[in-house]
C-alpha cells in the first residue's frame, strides 16, 4: 500500500451522506402524522351510490376473518401496550360502513381493528398481534423461545415480548434464544434491537441476502421513494373516516407511546442466513426442526417461508395475508414477478399441503384446517397466477398499459371476487396489472401519440389552449363533478391546475375531485394517494413526509453502496466541466476504489491495487460508519490521524461543487402559492388562509 501523509482537506464527499435520506423499509411504512385533525368533505351523492353498488357485491355473510381473529386469545393488550400505535381507531365502526370509505376497506379496518392481544396459535406458537402493523410469533425450541419477525420498531417488539413473556400459559421465565427475519422489509427486523437489548446471546438468523437487500433496495431512489412513499401512506393524514382509516396488512405502524417515546427502526444483522444453495434447506434452530423455502423476487427480493413438520405448521411471513399484495407498489420499487409468486405457493402446497394442520404468518390471523388451509392458498396462489396471466392473455390481444387494469378487473372469477382474502387492500388488480404489463413490454403501448409527448407543464398549458381556457373547462368539468365522473375530471382538472396554478376554484375542484376518488378506493394505498393529493393542493406539504434510515441500516452499507449513492448527486452539468480521479482505500477490508469523474458522470470500481490519480484517500470503513452515524466528521479524523490524504485538494471542491442535495418534499401536485390556499379549515390548521400560507410548517411555493 502507498506511503500516504495527512493532507488537511476542508471535507470529503462522503460526509454529505450526514443526512441520508433512504426508507428504512421497503413497504414504505411511514409514521402518520398523529396530531392532525382531518375534518373532510362529505361523500357525495354519487361516491355514496358508487360505494352502496359494490357493497351489494360483497360476501358480508362470510365472518371467517373476524372469528379467526379471535381464536386463541389468552390475554388482551393493557393500555400501555396498546398505546404503541399512536392514532386511535376507535370511529371504526363494527355495525355500520362510513360513507366516506369504499366498503371492502371498511371492513379489512375492522377486521384489523379486533386483533389486539396475546394469541395461541398452537401448541409451542404464540402471537401478540396489534401492537404494530405486522405479527411477532413466538415458536418454543429446546431451551427458549423464537422469535419470528419482530415488528417495526424496537419499541414495539420490547413492549410484545414483555407482554408476551409475562401472558404465556407456560416458559415465561425462558429466554428468547433466536431471532428470524422473513424477509426484508423493515416491520419484520425493525424491531431487533428490542430483542438484543433484553436477551444479548440471542442468535440471529434471515433470509438469503437480506443485509444487502435492506441496504440496497431503497438507497438509490430513497428520496423519491421517501416522498412517494408519505402519500402511500398518507404520512400526513391522521386518522379519520375521512382520512387513515387501515394500512391493509395491519391496523397501523408502532410509532410512540407515552412510556417509550418515539420508534426507533433498528436492524442487526443474521449470524446466518438460510437458502444460499438450494430452493429448500432444513435446518435446527434451538432443536427444533424447521424447512425453509427461498421466496426471493416475490413479495421481497430477499425473502423465504418456513414449514415445522413437527408441528404441522406453515409459516407464510408475507407471501399469503388476508388480501392482495403489491405486484408494484405505489411508493416505488422494483415490479415483483407475480409468477414466481404463484408458482412459490405451488411448491409449498406440493411440498407440505397435505400435512399442514396451521398456516400463519406476518400479517393478519391464522387458518386452521387442512382443508380451509389448502383453499386458502390455492385462492392466494390462483390470484396471482390469475393477474399474471390474465394480463399478458389481454396484452397479447392488443390491450394496452392505460386499459389493462380495467380489463383485467372485468375478468376477476366470481370464486376469487368472493374470496375476501384475494381483494386489493394493499395491491390492487389494477395497479397490479400495470406492473405485469410493464414487467414484460415496459411503460410504452407503441402508440406513436405516446412515444414523446411534450413534458407535463408544456402539455397542460397546450390542452387548456385546446380546450378553450380554463373556464370553459371549468363549466364541463363542474357539471361532471355533479355526475360522478371523477376520473376523467380529475385528468382535465390537473391540466387546469398545471397550467394555471394560481386558479383557486379550479384547485378547489380538483382536490374535490381527489377526495372523492379516495373515498371509493378499496387499495388503501389508492385512497391515501388520493387524499394527500386533495391536502396538497389545497394547504400544501404539511410535516412528517421526511424519514431517514436507521444506524444499523447505514451502518451496514458497503463502500460501494456509498459510493454509487454519491453518483446519484453529481449534477452532469457542472460535473462534465472537473473530471477528477481518486482511489478511496479502505485497509480493514482490504479494498481500493478507483473513482473517476468524467464526462459528467462519477464512477467507481474495486481494483486490485492503488492506481496513478489525482488524490487518493485512507479511511476505514468504521470510521465511514462513524461519519454516517453523526459520531464524527472527517475534520476531526484528519486532525486525530485517523485519515490520511494525499494528492491534489481540488479534488474535494471539484466534488462538492457538482454534488446537489435532494430536495425532501419536491412538488409532486401543483402546490398553493402563498396566500392562495384553499378549504384549508378541512385541516385544523388556520382560519386565515392566508397567514397560514407563511407558517413555517407548511410547504407551499
Amino acid at each position: 500500500m502507498a506511503n500516504f501523509k495527512k493532507h488537511p482537506i476542508s471535507a470529503f464527499v462522503i460526509s454529505t451522506l450526514l443526512a441520508f435520506p433512504v426508507m428504512a423499509s421497503n413497504h414504505d411504512h411511514d409514521h402518520v402524522h398523529g396530531d392532525l385533525e382531518v375534518n373532510g368533505k362529505p361523500a357525495t351523492t354519487e361516491t355514496i351510490a358508487v360505494n352502496s353498488a359494490l357493497s351489494d357485491t360483497l360476501n358480508w355473510a362470510d365472518r371467517d376473518a373476524f372469528e379467526r381473529n379471535q381464536k386463541g386469545l389468552i390475554a388482551a393488550l393493557d393500555e400501555s401496550s396498546a398505546n404503541i400505535m399512536l392514532n386511535n381507531y376507535d370511529f371504526i365502526s363494527q355495525d355500520e360502513v362510513a360513507d366516506s370509505v369504499n366498503p371492502s376497506l371498511y371492513r379489512q379496518a375492522q377486521v384489523n381493528n379486533t386483533a389486539a392481544g396475546l394469541y395461541e396459535v398452537r401448541d409451542g406458537i404464540y402471537q401478540v398481534r396489534g401492537t404494530d402493523l405486522s405479527n411477532i410469533t413466538f415458536i418454543r425450541g429446546n431451551t427458549g423461545w423464537i422469535a419470528y419477525d419482530v415488528l417495526l420498531t424496537k419499541q414495539a417488539a420490547e413492549i410484545s415480548t414483555k407482554f408476551f413473556l409475562e401472558n404465556v400459559p407456560e416458559g415465561g421465565d425462558l429466554p428468547i434464544v433466536a431471532m428470524i427475519y422473513s424477509h426484508s422489509h423493515a416491520d419484520h427486523f425493525g424491531g431487533a434491537r428490542g430483542i438484543v437489548d433484553m436477551f444479548p446471546d440471542v442468535k440471529v438468523y434471515g433470509s438469503h441476502n437480506i443485509t444487502k437487500e435492506v441496504v440496497d433496495e431503497n438507497v438509490l431512489a430513497g428520496n423519491a421513494m421517501s416522498r412517494r412513499a408519505a402519500y402511500q401512506y398518507g404520512a400526513t393524514l391522521g386518522a379519520h373516516e375521512h382520512g387513515i382509516v387501515d394500512a391493509g396488512l395491519g391496523k397501523a405502524m408502532s410509532t410512540s407511546s407515552p412510556e417509550y417515546g418515539s420508534g426507533d427502526i433498528t436492524y442487526v444483522a443474521p449470524d446466518y442466513t438460510f437458502n444460499s444453495e438450494e430452493k429448500f434447506e432444513t435446518y435446527s434452530v434451538d432443536g427444533l426442526e424447521m424447512i425453509f423455502i427461498d421466496t426471493a423476487g416475490t413479495e421481497s427480493p430477499s425473502g423465504m417461508a418456513t414449514f415445522i413438520p413437527s408441528m404441522n405448521a406453515l409459516w407464510t411471513g408475507e407471501m399469503m395475508y388476508h388480501g392482495m399484495h403489491n405486484v408494484y407498489t405505489l411508493r416505488g420499487a422494483k415490479v415483483r414477478d407475480a409468477l414466481k409468486w404463484s408458482k412459490d405457493i405451488n411448491e409449498m402446497i406440493n411440498a407440505w399441503g397435505a400435512d399442514i394442520d396451521v398456516l400463519f404468518g406476518s400479517h393478519s390471523s391464522p387458518i386452521w384446517g387442512n382443508d380451509e388451509v389448502q383453499d386458502f392458498m390455492k385462492l392466494q396462489r390462483d390470484n396471482y397466477g390469475f393477474v399474471h396471466n390474465q394480463t399478458l392473455r389481454l396484452a397479447n390481444d392488443g390491450v394496452v398499459i392505460q386499459d389493462i387494469g380495467d380489463a383485467v378487473i372485468d375478468v376477476i372469477p366470481e370464486s376469487i371476487q368472493q374470496a375476501w382474502h384475494t381483494n386489493g387492500y394493499h395491491g390492487s388488480y389494477s395497479h397490479n396489472a400495470k406492473a405485469v404489463y410493464n414487467m414484460y413490454l415496459g411503460y410504452f403501448d407503441m402508440n406513436p401519440a405516446n412515444l414523446n409527448p411534450l413534458p407535463t407543464q408544456a402539455e397542460a398549458e397546450k390542452f387548456l389552449e385546446y380546450m378553450g381556457g380554463a373556464d370553459a373547462v371549468m363549466l364541463k368539468a363542474n357539471a361532471d363533478f355533479k355526475e360522478g365522473e371523477y376520473r376523467f375530471v380529475a385528468t382535465a382538472m390537473d391540466k387546469v391546475v398545471r397550467a394555471e396554478p394560481n386558479n383557486k376554484e379550479a384547485r378547489k375542484l380538483l382536490a374535490d375531485t381527489y377526495e372523492q376518488l379516495g373515498y371509493q378506493s378499496e387499495t388503501m394505498g389508492w385512497r391515501n394517494t388520493y387524499l394527500t393529493g386533495a391536502q396538497e393542493l389545497r394547504v400544501g406539504t404539511l410535516p412528517g413526509n421526511p424519514k431517514t434510515a436507521s444506524p444499523d441500516v447505514l451502518a451496514e452499507m458497503s463502500i460501494t453502496n456509498l459510493l454509487d449513492y454519491m453518483a446519484v448527486k453529481v449534477d452532469s452539468t457542472i460535473a462534465q466541466h472537473s473530471p477528477f480521479t481518486m482511489n478511496v482505500v479502505v485497509p480493514d477490508l482490504n479494498e481500493v476504489h478507483f473513482v473517476e469523474m468524467s464526462n459528467g458522470n462519477l464512477s467507481n470500481g474495486l481494483v486490485d491495487k492503488v492506481r496513478h490519480a489525482d488524490a487518493s484517500i485512507v479511511i476505514s470503513k468504521k470510521n465511514v460508519t462513524k461519519i454516517l452515524l453523526g459520531e464524527t466528521t472527517l475534520n476531526d479524523l484528519l486532525k486525530e490521524q485517523s485519515v490520511i490524504y494525499k494528492g491534489d485538494s481540488s479534488v474535494m471542491q471539484k466534488l462538492a461543487q457538482a454534488s446537489v442535495e435532494f430536495e425532501s418534499a419536491f412538488e409532486i401536485v401543483p402546490r398553493p402559492a402563498d396566500g392562495l390556499m384553499v378549504d384549508a379549515h378541512l385541516y385544523d390548521l388556520h382560519n386565515d388562509d392566508e397567514a397560514l400560507a407563511h407558517e413555517d410548517h407548511v410547504h407551499t411555493h
